[in-house]
C-alpha cells in the first residue's frame, strides 16, 4: 500500500510538472492544449503599407501592421482570390476557389453554387474542433455561415457626415472628408472595444476570434486628425501613365467602365491629392483600431499561445490604369497584405518573397493548429514558408474575376510576371521585373513566347473555369 502511495505521489508531481510546462498556474486560467487564433482583415487597403517604392513612394503611417509584421512573416506577395469584397472573403473563408464555385464578383446568388453549398467555413471547422468562435465587424460577406459562430456581430456603414458628398466630385459612397462622430461612437472602433472584451474574458476552452474594419472602404469618413497626419504639400501621388489602356484588349478596358469617368473627374477638379490624403487618413484610422485589439492581446495571459493572423481582402486602384477602387485583374487590385505570427514558429521580422494567396490560409490554421480540414481545400499550407519564409515554392497567387462574357477571367502572378486571360481567350502578360506598375502589355512579344506558355499552362483552362453565378435581383 505504501509503494502505492508512493507511486501516485511522483505520478501527481510528474503531472503538475507537465502543467507547469504546459503554462498552467493554480488559481488561474489553464492554458489550452491547442492554440487560439486571432484573425484580423481590413477592407480595402492595398498593398502601400508594405513600405515599397514600387507600388507607393509615399508616407503610409501604419505603425501597428509594422508591428506585426516586425513579430512574425509578412508575405510581401500575397494575391487575392477574387479582387472584390465578397468573393474574395468567401474564397478563403470557404477554402474553395471562384473559378470552381462560381462566386466571382458581388451581389451573385451564393447559394446556387454547390462547391460552397458543401463547404465548411474556417469558423466551422474550429467550432467543430471545440473551439469558441466569434466575429465582430466585417469579416464574411454574403457567405455568412452564422451557424459556425458562438458569437457574432455584423459591420455597419457609419452615417455620412452632414452635407455630404464633401467634395465636389463626391457621389455615393466615392466621397471623403472629416466625418462628424467621435471616433469611440465609429462602428470599427465599437467592434474593435467588443472584440477587445472578448479577449478579456476568461476562456476555458481555445478561441478563434475575428475582427475585421470596415475601413479604408470608401467613402473615406474619418476624424480629422488623421487627414492632419498627411499634409497636402507633402501627399505624393501614384505615378499615371498616359494612355495606359491603349494595348489593354476590350474586356479588360471593359472592367474600367463607369471608374474611368471617376478618375477623369478628380484629375480634372485638381483632387488627386486630396483623394490620396483621404485614403491614407482612413488607413491610418483602420491601423489604428486594428493595434488596439493587438494591444489587448499582448497584453493578455493569452499572448504566447495565440496565432495573429492580418490580412486585406484585395486591393484598390487610386488613379492607376485609369481605374477607380478595385475589381480588376491588375496589381494594383489584387495584390493583399497577409501577415502572420506563430509562437514558436515563425521567426520574428522576416519577409516572405515567395508568391501566395489568401486561399492558403485555411489550410494553414488547420495544420498548425491541428484541426480536422475539409479535404477539398483550394491552396497549399504556408508552413514552410513560416518557418523557413524562403523556402522554396510555386506560386499560388491565381485570382478571378467575371465581366462582360459567360466565362470568368483568371490571372496568375510569380517571378516570371503577370499573366491574364479574359472570359473568350483575350490575353495580358507584363514583365514585372522591369515594368512593376504593368503599363506594357507584352503578350505578343515572342521574346517572352516561352514564358507565356508557361503561364497559360499554370492557370485552369477555359472549359474548367465554373460558370459565373447569376446575379442576386434586389426585390
Amino acid at each position: 500500500m505504501k509503494c502505492v502511495k508512493a507511486n501516485l505521489f511522483l505520478c501527481s508531481l510528474v503531472v503538475a510538472g507537465w502543467q507547469l510546462l504546459a503554462g498552467y498556474s493554480y488559481g488561474a486560467e489553464p492554458a489550452t492544449a491547442k492554440p487560439n487564433v486571432l484573425f484580423l482583415v481590413a477592407d480595402d487597403m492595398n498593398s502601400w503599407p508594405l513600405g515599397d517604392a514600387k507600388r507607393y513612394a509615399g508616407k503610409v503611417i501604419a505603425p501597428n501592421l509594422e508591428r506585426l509584421a516586425q513579430s512574425g512573416v509578412n508575405f510581401t506577395q500575397a494575391y487575392t482570390a477574387a479582387p472584390v469584397c465578397s468573393p474574395s472573403r468567401t474564397a478563403f473563408f470557404a477554402g474553395v476557389s471562384p473559378w470552381k464555385s462560381g462566386h466571382y464578383h458581388n451581389a451573385l446568388k451564393v447559394a446556387d453554387s454547390k462547391p460552397l453549398d458543401d463547404a465548411l467555413s474556417i469558423a466551422g471547422m474550429f467550432k467543430k474542433a471545440g473551439y469558441r468562435t466569434a466575429s465582430f465587424g466585417k469579416i464574411t460577406h454574403g457567405w455568412d455561415q452564422r451557424g459556425d459562430w458562438d458569437v457574432r456581430v455584423g459591420h455597419k456603414r457609419d452615417p455620412a457626415p452632414p452635407g455630404a458628398p464633401l467634395t465636389a466630385v463626391g457621389r455615393g459612397e466615392q466621397d471623403w472628408g472629416p466625418i462628424h462622430l467621435p471616433e469611440e461612437k465609429m462602428n470599427d472602433s465599437k467592434n474593435a472595444d467588443a472584440a477587445i472584451a472578448e479577449l478579456e474574458r476568461k476562456h476555458d476552452r481555445p478561441f478563434f476570434i475575428a475582427y475585421g474594419t470596415f475601413n479604408p472602404h470608401m467613402p473615406w469618413y474619418v476624424p480629422q486628425k488623421y487627414f492632419e497626419m498627411f499634409p497636402l504639400s507633402e501627399i505624393v501621388t501614384p505615378e499615371l501613365e498616359k494612355d495606359d489602356l491603349s494595348d489593354v484588349p476590350p474586356l479588360g478596358k471593359a472592367l474600367t467602365d463607369g471608374k474611368s469617368r471617376f478618375v477623369d473627374s478628380v484629375l480634372e477638379h485638381g483632387l488627386h491629392k486630396e483623394a490620396v490624403q483621404g485614403y491614407l487618413a482612413t488607413i491610418a484610422y483602420a491601423d489604428a483600431q486594428l493595434g488596439r485589439v493587438l494591444d489587448a492581446l499582448d497584453a493578455s495571459p493569452h499572448k504566447d499561445t495565440t496565432i495573429v493572423v492580418l490580412l486585406t481582402d484585395h486591393g484598390f486602384h487610386l488613379g492607376e490604369k485609369n481605374h477607380w477602387q478595385k475589381a480588376t485583374l491588375w496589381e494594383e487590385a489584387t495584390h493583399s497584405l497577409l501577415m502572420m505570427r506563430v509562437p514558436g514558429t515563425t521567426p520574428q521580422g522576416q519577409a516572405s518573397p515567395r508568391f501566395v494567396s489568401l486561399q492558403d490560409i485555411y489550410p494553414t490554421l488547420a495544420e498548425v493548429c491541428g484541426t480536422e480540414a475539409p479535404d477539398y481545400l483550394d491552396g497549399k499550407s504556408l508552413l514552410p514558408l513560416l518557418k523557413d519564409p524562403n523556402a522554396s515554392w510555386e506560386s499560388t497567387a491565381v485570382t478571378c474575376l467575371s465581366g462582360n462574357s459567360p466565362r470568368g477571367y483568371i490571372t496568375i502572378r510569380n517571378e516570371l510576371g503577370r499573366y491574364i486571360r479574359y472570359g473568350d481567350g483575350q490575353e495580358e502578360f507584363y514583365d514585372t521585373a522591369r515594368d512593376p506598375h504593368e503599363w506594357t502589355n507584352e503578350i505578343d512579344n515572342p521574346s517572352f513566347a516561352r514564358t507565356i506558355e508557361t503561364l497559360r499552362n499554370a492557370v485552369p483552362s477555359l472549359t474548367e473555369m465554373a460558370t459565373p453565378l447569376p446575379h442576386a435581383r434586389k426585390k
